[in-house]
C-alpha cells in the first residue's frame, strides 16, 4: 500500500482528486492539502510515497516545494499548463497530467508509480528485522542464554524469577522481576495466567476452570488474567 498525498489550491480539483485515490486499491490517502506550507509539515511528520501535486498555487508554487525537499516522494504533477513540462521531467516526476484529468489517464499515472515502488529495495529502516530467538539472563555471575522456543512457562518468587525450559529439569533462576521478563518474551507466544506465571502459549495442552494444563503439568489461573487466554482458545 503506498502512503499518498494530494495538494491543490482548488477545492473542486482537489475533491476529484481524493475520490480518484479512493478508488485505486494500492493508494492510502494520509492527507488532502489546500497549499504547499501545509503540506510540508505533513512531509516532515509523515513517511509519504507518492506526492499528486498542483503546480500553480498561491505562496509557494508545487514545483518550489518539490525543489525544497532534500528527499522527494514520487510525485504525479497535475495542472493546467503545458509549458511545465520540460522543468517536472527535469525533477524526475512520474508523470504529468494536464487537467482536466480523466480517470483512464489518472489510472496510468498511478499504475507507473506502483510499478516505480515495488522496484524500490527496502531501506534499512523499512526492512523487517526478525524477531529476537534467544536471550541472556545473569545465573549467580554468568550470562546464561535462553532459548525462546525452549521455555515452557516462567514462575516469579519475589525478587526471582525461575525460568522452566523443556531441555533441562533444572530451571533457570535469576534475580529479575515478572514485568521484566514479560518484556523480553514475544506477547503472541506468551500469556500471563496470574501474577506469579507466564505461560508458552504453544504449550498448553488445555484449560480447566483454574488451571491450565501444559501435558500433565497444571498451572494456576487466575480470574482476573482468564481473559488474556481468549488469544489461544480464538487462534
Amino acid at each position: 500500500m503506498m502512503q499518498c498525498l494530494a495538494i491543490d489550491d482548488e477545492k473542486l480539483v482537489l475533491e476529484l482528486l481524493e475520490d480518484n485515490i479512493r478508488q485505486v486499491p494500492f493508494l492510502q490517502l494520509v492527507k488532502a492539502c489546500r497549499n504547499a506550507l501545509e503540506a510540508t509539515t505533513i512531509l516532515q511528520s509523515t513517511p509519504i510515497d507518492l506526492l499528486f501535486l498542483d503546480i500553480q498555487m498561491p505562496g509557494l508554487s508545487g514545483l518550489q516545494l518539490l525543489q525544497s525537499l532534500p528527499h522527494p516522494p514520487m510525485t504525479i504533477l497535475i495542472t493546467a499548463y503545458e509549458q511545465y513540462a520540460l522543468e517536472s521531467y527535469n525533477l524526475d516526476v512520474v508523470d504529468y497530467l494536464l487537467k482536466p484529468v480523466s480517470f483512464e489517464r489518472f489510472m496510468k499515472a498511478c499504475n507507473k508509480a506502483h510499478e516505480r515502488f515495488l522496484r524500490q529495495p527496502l531501506t534499512p529502516a523499512a526492512a523487517v528485522e526478525p524477531a529476537p530467538d534467544h536471550f541472556f539472563v545473569n545465573v549467580e555471575y554468568t550470562l546464561v542464554k535462553v532459548l525462546i522456543a525452549d521455555i515452557l512457562y516462567v514462575e516469579g518468587l519475589k525478587d526471582y524469577i525461575k525460568i522452566h525450559v523443556a531441555s533441562s529439569k533444572k530451571p533457570v533462576i535469576t534475580r529479575m522481576s515478572m514485568k521484566a521478563i514479560e518484556e523480553k518474551l514475544p506477547p503472541a507466544q506468551f500469556i500471563r495466567t496470574h501474577k506469579s506465571f507466564i505461560i508458552a502459549a504453544p504449550k498448553i495442552t488445555a484449560i480447566k476452570r483454574d488451571l491450565v494444563c501444559l501435558g500433565e503439568l497444571e498451572l494456576p489461573l487466575s480470574e482476573f488474567y482468564k481473559g488474556n487466554l481468549d488469544k489461544v482458545i480464538n487462534r
